[in-house]
């Protein structure tokens, strides 16, 4: 698979309905919110969900979440020492940095697409590795059009975590939900960086997969099935390396426009790309 070769920029709308996009534990999980009102999803969580879905689809990703990991790793050192080379310049006083960062970029898609930390501790005197990988894939924070509704329901546990004589009183708490929004977050892929890490133009289609099924298989209780939904994926490919325009001007070209005084769900928008020469965009439907 070729390394890729020309710059790419996309865009992401998605609704939520009676769901907790992205919980802020300084807040009580309350649902992200900026000073506007407007609702707020981190790149952190975006990521998160992409590498789920990589998962899913069958990629090897070094970052898993406990709930989600397939492997019986249970540390991301562990993970690395599953691969003999790896674990081999751990163990050396003389391991190479670059050739660390090009083995676990072949090894995992989420280290060549999003770069990644590896700070480890060798056994014993000597040794470690102390690496930086760029990734050249770049995700914004979504953030909702028009600022949101936030409900909050007090809920109580009126069960025994553990056995006794007696019922323990009830556990008061509180949920919080989303009533409707729509969020949209852009993104771009450097090729300077894919070059670096091995990106490929396979990969990128891979990320592309990802984004139209972003909320699949992602159930809680705090976004139940359905609640949260990709509605429309757009999707630059420039002609070179550099790109034929700024991915400021490519993001600001879609345009989004209310067709109801307070619009609350996706049909309330309208969504065009105004257009830029030479450069075609691909709308695709979320699945």
């Amino acid at each position: 698979m070729t390394i890729l070769d020309h710059k790419i920029d996309f865009a992401v709308v998605f609704s939520v309905a009676n769901a907790n996009p992205n919980g802020d534990p300084l807040n009580g999980n309350r649902p992200r919110q900026n000073y506007d009102g407007r609702g707020e999803m981190s790149d952190v969580a975006i990521k998160r969900k992409i590498r789920n879905r990589l998962q899913d689809m069958g990629e090897s990703v070094f970052v898993q979440s406990n709930d989600r990991k397939n492997d019986a790793y249970s540390s991301l050192k562990e993970r690395a020492e599953g691969v003999e080379e790896l674990k081999e310049i751990l163990k050396s006083k003389t391991g190479s940095s670059d050739q660390f960062a090009s083995v676990a970029c072949q090894n995992w898609i989420d280290v060549r697409s999003f770069g990644q930390v590896f700070a480890f501790k060798a056994e014993g005197k000597g040794g470690g590795v102390s690496v930086g990988v760029r990734g050249p894939v770049s995700v914004h924070p979504a953030m909702s059009i028009d600022p949101i509704d936030i409900t909050s329901l007090q809920i109580t546990k009126s069960v025994n975590s553990e056995s006794g004589k007696e019922r323990g009183s009830d556990t008061m708490g509180m949920k919080h939900r989303v009533d409707s929004g729509v969020y949209v977050f852009y993104g771009s892929i450097n090729t300077q960086l894919a070059e670096k890490t091995g990106f490929t133009n396979g990969d990128a289609a891979r990320i592309k997969e990802a984004l139209l099924s972003l909320f699949e298989n992602d159930v809680s209780s705090a976004r139940p099935e359905g609640s949260m939904e990709v509605r429309r994926v757009y999707w630059w490919e420039h002609s070179s390396k550099l790109g034929q325009y700024s991915s400021a001007k490519v993001h600001r070209s879609l345009v989004r426009e209310r067709l109801v005084e307070e619009p609350k769900a996706f049909e309330d928008y309208s969504f065009h790309v105004l257009p830029l020469e030479g450069l075609k965009v691909e709308e695709l439907d979320g699945r």
